[in-house]
């Protein structure tokens, strides 16, 4: 029987994980071990190719496990199957650095088809819900328009309120901010500090802005597949 953890949202011992087989395999993870707790913001930095977006994928149930043990959501992913992942994804929210925003649906529709997988909403209760959604996150005024008539900025913050559509359990940003300038760039981390501390979210967000790191309660270094320095962000 397995031995009662914790119930915090993220709980990862003994992370080990590799591309390739055979004289081609090249481990990218190495004995991670890492706890993110309810409203936490943990900053995971490092250079490219430490092993962060493959470690965001694990978490993520976007990729299968290897060796170790992740519980995420109080579901454990070592030896999950497919159909256990998906569901976990659906209690996940995801943000990228190219927001990946539909061209050819506005604002509100794009949000709104976060919330399909929710066969009780109609398709107006979905649509009212999204526009409430683009609202919270200061877009009331763009809900009509297509990604193309928003700033880089304003996609973004649409792509924030994408992930919160299904009222997640998790939050999980790959570079959300690379591609924006310094004042977007801090309008987005605003709202998902505020979404952290008002709903008590745990957010993990891969980053190399350091303009962005005063938002976290923990940034997390890593190299070559390793976590080599935790530390507390000071308060104030």
């Amino acid at each position: 029987m397995e031995t009662l953890r914790s119930p915090i949202p993220v709980d990862l011992r003994g992370l080990n994980y590799a591309y390739g087989e055979g004289e081609l395999r090249r481990l990218v993870l190495r004995d991670v071990t890492l706890a993110v707790q309810p409203g936490e913001i943990v900053l995971l930095t490092g250079p490219s190719g430490s092993g962060k977006t493959t470690l965001l994928t694990l978490i993520g149930a976007l990729r299968s496990m290897q060796e170790g043990s992740a519980r995420v959501l109080g579901e454990e992913l070592r030896g999950a199957s497919e159909a256990a992942r998906v569901r976990l994804r659906r209690r996940i929210g995801f943000i990228f650095q190219n927001h990946n925003l539909l061209g050819f649906l506005t604002a509100r529709q794009n949000v709104a088809m976060a919330l399909e997988q929710d066969g009780t909403q109609s398709e107006s209760a979905r649509l009212r819900r999204a526009a409430e959604l683009l609202g919270s996150v200061g877009l009331a005024d763009h809900v009509d328009k297509l990604p193309a008539q928003l700033s880089g900025g304003q996609r973004q913050r649409v792509s924030v309120a994408r992930a919160l559509a299904a009222d997640p359990g998790l939050v999980l940003a790959d570079e959300p901010t690379a591609a924006l300038d310094k004042a977007s760039g801090q309008e987005v981390v605003k709202l998902l500090r505020n979404l952290a501390k008002s709903r008590g979210v745990p957010i993990l967000l891969v980053t190399h802005d350091p303009r962005i790191l005063d938002i976290a309660d923990r940034i997390v270094a890593m190299e070559d597949g390793r976590i080599v320095d935790t530390a507390k962000e000071k308060a104030g």
